[in-house]
């Protein structure tokens, strides 16, 4: 298992609170972020493990619902005042950018997201979650309420050395453009909604 270094943290005010952004890299050069509030040296820390999607994250697409969802996540950590997000550079479930616009074009011809995927020659959902170990263990946390409506991102964090102690529904950015990637997330890939 390939280990992710700290690199550096900073302050980042945002318009949910007052947060720190910590990078770390994998020994392949691979950057991914922490952003953390408050006091995170409890069981149980509130933790949200987001994948980057630059469309809906950055560009506001409404054919997923990632960007709703990242920022449900930062207002929830900052509410409660405490809470960790591990933003993991896994750009469209692994399979990077460029061809996730491939696998939109195949979508925009009718098939769903699992088959476009499948027709590149990519398995569904190739991202990985041994990173969020190393990263956790930075923070000295062991255990976590993870914010997803992902039982299988349960099951890999678990399956890591992560404890879940409590998983907790995220449901946000639904509109009539994503219904049917929401639904073959549920019926395909097993997410509750």
């Amino acid at each position: 298992m390939n280990s992710c270094k700290f690199i550096s943290e900073s302050q980042l005010p945002t318009k949910f609170g007052d947060f720190t952004i910590s990078a770390f890299e994998e020994p392949n050069g691979k950057d991914h972020l922490a952003l953390t509030i408050g006091d995170i040296q409890k069981d149980a820390v509130m933790c949200r493990v987001h994948s980057e999607c630059l469309t809906g994250d950055a560009l506001h697409s409404l054919r997923c619902d990632c960007g709703p969802q990242l920022q449900a996540a930062l207002q929830m950590l900052a509410e409660n005042k405490s809470g960790i997000l591990l933003y993991l550079r896994q750009e469209g479930r692994g399979i990077g950018l460029v061809n996730k616009i491939r696998a939109y074009a195949l979508q925009d011809q009718g098939h769903d997201t699992v088959e476009a995927n499948e027709l590149l020659g990519f398995a569904a959902d190739l991202r990985e979650y041994n990173i969020c170990l190393d990263i956790l263990q930075h923070f000295q946390i062991s255990s976590v309420n993870l914010l997803t409506n992902n039982p299988k991102k349960v099951s890999a964090l678990e399956e890591v050395g992560i404890s879940v102690i409590k998983r907790t529904s995220l449901h946000e950015g639904e509109n009539e453009k994503n219904k049917n990637y929401l639904d073959t997330k549920r019926d395909k890939m097993g997410h509750l909604r």
